[in-house]
């Protein structure tokens, strides 16, 4: 059964099909990126004939809930004068479907292609690049007058770039975006290399030295009592919720997509696992879309 909270999150107005067009240089590759780490289907320099077919292939009108999204551009010539019509077809099969269009000023296009040592794609041999430029621009006078959406990014970063679309086509929060993976660890089987976050609890009551509780982990109820229930933890927990609460906003602003948060204790299986569950639960209840990992505890079960 489908968690009704879930559903309630889901936006309607996310269409099926994003088409991703507008003049080169104007950001095309980071809204691709970008569209991707939404978990849309990307495709690059698609011929606007097989909109509908790709559509299909990907399984978007069979309500698997995916998203497509397409670049569409002058590079594909000829092709393109089909453009309204294959727009017109997704629409016909019921379809949503939205036209973005990334647009920048001359001046400031010319500046990128200067700055990257690149020409514009449709540029002629011996043709200036600000002549290419304002050619393409004239070429997609009417894709530009029939886009749903318009951004120019002449005065914005790739930064504000990015936040603008998730924020029109991302079916989940601005802190769902952004995939949280807390996991624990042991110090003695060395630090992990890919923690963003890393705290160390091992100055914190240790059940391993109680006999009873020796061969258990901090999945079981009475380590995690032990662990969580004790003074000083109580003490750090709200000091370590706190900065969490501090530095995660943060990092949703900044248009992160993944963050991994590392608890670490001596041997990874008591008081890291006890420590990593209750952060999680933390985040969670904060809004977060977190997984949850033990890297270490399977060496409990071989001793």
């Amino acid at each position: 059964m489908s968690d009704p909270s879930t559903e309630a999150r889901v936006r309607p107005d996310v269409p099926d099909v994003v088409i991703i067009t507008g003049m080169s240089g104007a950001g095309r590759t980071e809204a691709m990126h970008t569209f991707e780490d939404l978990g849309y289907y990307v495709i690059d320099n698609l011929p606007p004939s097989m909109l509908l077919q790709l559509a299909r292939i990907v399984g978007i009108d069979s309500g698997v809930g995916r998203h497509l999204a397409v670049v569409c551009d002058l590079r594909s010539q000829g092709l393109f004068d089909e453009f309204g019509d294959e727009v017109q077809k997704l629409r016909d099969h019921e379809l949503t479907c939205s036209v973005l269009f990334l647009d920048s000023d001359d001046e400031t296009l010319a500046q990128r292609y200067t700055l990257s040592r690149r020409r514009p794609p449709i540029a002629q041999e011996g043709e200036a690049t600000i002549d290419a430029i304002r050619r393409e621009r004239e070429q997609l006078k009417a894709v530009r007058a029939a886009a749903d959406r318009v951004i120019d990014t002449s005065a914005i970063s790739p930064k504000e770039l990015r936040r603008r679309l998730r924020g029109s086509y991302s079916e989940l929060t601005e802190q769902e975006q952004m995939e949280v993976r807390v996991f624990s660890f042991g110090y003695k089987y060395g630090m992990p290399a890919e923690a963003d976050l890393m705290i160390d609890v091992r100055f914190l009551p240790n059940p391993y030295w109680d006999p009873e509780m020796r061969e258990l982990t901090g999945l079981d109820e009475r380590v995690s009592s032990f662990v969580l229930n004790h003074p000083q933890t109580q003490a750090f927990l709200d000091a370590w919720f706190t900065l969490l609460d501090a530095v995660m906003p943060g990092y949703v602003a900044e248009g992160k997509a993944q963050l991994s948060i590392a608890v670490g204790c001596t041997g990874g299986q008591h008081r890291s696992v006890a420590l990593a569950q209750a952060t999680a639960e933390h985040l969670r209840a904060q809004g977060f879309r977190v997984t949850l990992a033990h890297r270490d505890l399977f060496r409990a079960a071989k001793r």
